[in-house]
């Protein structure tokens, strides 16, 4: 029975690491709902140059807390009385860490840093995720609003 809820759990756990890593995307083609219908500045440009860089994963605590459960289950299985005490601890404590950088990992991002030279001779570098590709010499739009800024072809 107890081989069960690890199985029952460990699905659990997987599920949420995997929908943790598809919430918010920072791609230049996404917008959050409360982006929606409002007016963003354009700006033209041209694009100076790219570097490669990573987006960090979430860390909201889901991939640790549910690491917790499995590891303080799976921990529990180990001796009895105090013993299963201990390794309920001790696999809680394990579990945790093993969690949050599962959901880290998971939901890190491939990123672009592109700088432009603007139209009005300002310099600018935008990080987005790299779904899309730039090159120097480029012209781009540079969209702005909400708090946040996009560049697009």
């Amino acid at each position: 029975m107890n081989q069960k809820r690890i199985l029952i759990v460990a699905m659990m756990v997987s599920g949420t690491v995997f929908l943790s890593a598809c919430a918010g995307s920072q791609s230049g083609s996404a917008y959050s709902r409360s982006q929606t219908r409002g007016e963003m500045q354009v700006r033209m440009g041209v694009v100076e140059s790219v570097r490669t860089v990573t987006i960090e994963g979430t860390q909201s605590g889901v991939g640790a807390g549910a690491g917790a459960i499995v590891g303080g289950v799976a921990g529990s299985n180990i001796g009895h009385g105090r013993g299963s005490t201990v390794g309920s601890v001790l696999g809680a404590v394990v579990g945790g860490v093993a969690g949050q950088v599962i959901e880290e990992k998971t939901s890190r991002k491939d990123g672009l840093e592109i700088t432009i030279k603007l139209d009005s001779g300002q310099f600018i570098a935008v990080t987005q995720e790299a779904d899309e590709q730039f090159r120097p010499g480029e012209k781009v739009r540079i969209l702005s609003g909400s708090g946040a800024t996009r560049v697009s072809h």
